[in-house]
């Protein structure tokens, strides 16, 4: 059951990259540079396309702000919307308090959470799965397991699109 599901992820995963980096119109793709910001604070960053919406919640402490990114992409056909955020540096030296993904508009049919990002020939670096919690349309920390490292997000919702 764990292949199949593996397979079904890399399959999702496989067509979002398709979509996004291959063919889709740029009105279907979107990279917005964001600051992540240490103090505590709980700091909320939102990138939409038409009515699709991905927001990122977070508190951090520790060092200065660093600069991350958000992808938010839908397919031609309207059914997968996907939204990453990462920090292109591969590893944040921020210690996360919290964090939340949330989707609007779709259900969460893939989503993982890193602690490190892949850069310069190191590969992405998975949290471990106690560590976050993946809801319909949320991927959230998991009180007391979250080790507090976090540098990448990756979601893929299959809209409530249908055809007429």
């Amino acid at each position: 059951m764990e292949t199949q599901n593996n397979f079904h992820a890399a399959h999702l995963l496989l067509l979002l990259l398709l979509f996004v980096f291959v063919d889709a119109a740029p009105e279907s793709t979107r990279t917005v540079e964001f600051n992540v910001k240490p103090g505590g604070v709980v700091h909320t960053f939102t990138e939409r396309i038409k009515e699709y919406e991905c927001s990122f919640t977070y508190a951090s402490q520790g060092g200065t702000n660093e600069q991350w990114l958000m992808s938010v992409g839908l397919s031609d056909d309207d059914r997968l919307f996907s939204c990453s955020v990462w920090r292109p540096q591969g590893k944040s030296y921020l210690f996360f308090t919290q964090f939340k993904a949330e989707m609007k508009g779709t259900k969460i049919e893939y989503a993982n959470a890193y602690s490190q990002a892949a850069t310069a020939g190191q590969g992405d670096v998975p949290l471990k799965p106690q560590e976050f919690t993946v809801g319909d349309s949320t991927v959230t920390h998991t009180d007391g397991k979250f080790s507090a490292q976090l540098s990448k997000l990756t979601l893929i919702g299959r809209t409530r699109h249908d055809e007429l």
